[in-house]
């Protein structure tokens, strides 16, 4: 089932996500749903606050970026088919000289910036089985990574920028928040105005 996408401004967004146990009510359910509603809106990861669930899951298929030219046939091949889910995820350490990268968010549709991030992580998670796993990334899938890793942590790209890019962008923010924007996906604005 297709999810609404909470959109920027719900404060969902910047709250700390909450671990979960695998008897989490129908978790299987919830992670195929996050999946298709990621799919459906184009996005190459998903977090669950997202879809308003304050809880530390997201879910990642970079499939898309491995279509990009002016990747490496290696990177392609690495980012082809690489489709996880996260829970409870930490992260252990991020190494190496932070690189740009130009980012978006499917909470805050036709906004996207340079966004600086360290290329290497090691993080700990389990697997929608709850299995365990320690795992080194690096270059493209560590940053969608580090990017819905931000979202469990209630932490946006945005809060990333200057201070002037924030007040650049705080019109065109406000008028994510009120719905006052296009977009090809279901959302839910947390400042709509209500139709009489």
């Amino acid at each position: 089932m297709i999810l609404p996408i909470v959109a920027y401004g719900d404060p969902v967004l910047k709250k700390m996500g909450a671990s979960i146990t695998k008897d989490y009510p129908n978790l299987d359910k919830l992670i195929e749903d996050m999946f298709e509603t990621m799919y459906n809106a184009y996005g190459v990861g998903l977090a669950a606050p997202q879809i308003g669930l304050p809880i530390r899951l997201f879910v990642i298929d970079t499939t898309p970026f491995s279509e990009d030219d002016d990747l490496t046939a290696e990177e392609k091949k690495t980012l082809d088919g690489f489709k996880r889910v996260f829970i409870n995820a930490k992260i252990i350490k991020e190494e190496g000289d932070e690189w740009p990268f130009n980012e978006g968010c499917l909470s805050i549709p036709d906004i996207r910036e340079d966004v600086f991030r360290q290329p290497k992580l090691t993080i700990e998670y389990v697997d929608e089985n709850f299995i365990a796993h320690i795992e080194e990334f690096d270059g493209l899938i560590a940053r969608v990574i580090q990017h819905e890793y931000d979202h469990i942590d209630g932490i946006l790209f945005t809060d990333k920028l200057s201070a002037l890019k924030r007040r650049l962008l705080k019109a065109r923010l406000s008028n994510i928040s009120k719905g006052k924007i296009s977009v090809d996906y279901r959302m839910r604005f947390p400042d709509q105005k209500k139709k009489r």
